[in-house]
């Protein structure tokens, strides 16, 4: 178990250990915003190295509780295997409030950052929010997790739920 503060959740989590992910990734998060990160000596969205990622056969889940703004959309159009390709999941949920990040399953990221420059430390020193976070490798912890972030995923708590009537897009 690790703790990381601010800028540590983009430094640990999204540069480094994000791009080394080798079968599947799993993002949820309440917020998605245009993130960018170093790729060699350019920053460029975080979206591309999701694109590589998949390039390399690594399937994706992306699970966000509202429409990404418009500069996410139109770097999202930039990259067409997140729209075509098989490896590339996405749902809308307006109750997803968990901010977290599974790499292969031998690792989680939870914490309060959302999937934006500001919440996970990528904005300047004076701009970004104050966010917390624990990386695991525990076992026991990650299997409760991908089994509730599957539940979730599949619809299994779409049926009961009472905000089904506003819901843009009900994944069951």
């Amino acid at each position: 178990m690790e703790l990381l503060l601010n800028e540590a959740i983009y430094r640990r989590v999204v540069v480094k250990l994000l791009p080394q992910t080798r079968k599947f990734l799993w993002i949820v998060t309440a917020d998605i915003k245009d993130l960018h990160v170093p790729k060699g000596r350019r920053f460029v969205p975080l979206l591309e190295i999701l694109s590589d990622l998949i390039d390399g056969g690594v399937a994706i889940r992306l699970m966000h509780a509202k429409e990404p703004g418009p500069r996410f959309r139109e770097d999202f159009d930039r990259y067409p295997n997140l729209i075509k390709s098989d490896l590339f999941e996405r749902i809308l949920c307006p109750r997803i409030h968990t901010k977290a990040v599974v790499i292969d399953g031998k690792q989680a990221f939870i914490g309060s950052a959302n999937l934006t420059g500001a919440g996970l430390g990528a904005k300047g020193r004076h701009k970004r929010n104050f966010e917390a976070g624990m990386l695991t490798d525990d076992p026991g912890h990650l299997r409760e997790l991908m089994d509730w972030i599957d539940q979730l995923y599949l619809g299994e708590f779409c049926q009961k739920c009472q905000r089904r009537a506003v819901c843009p897009d009900p994944i069951a």
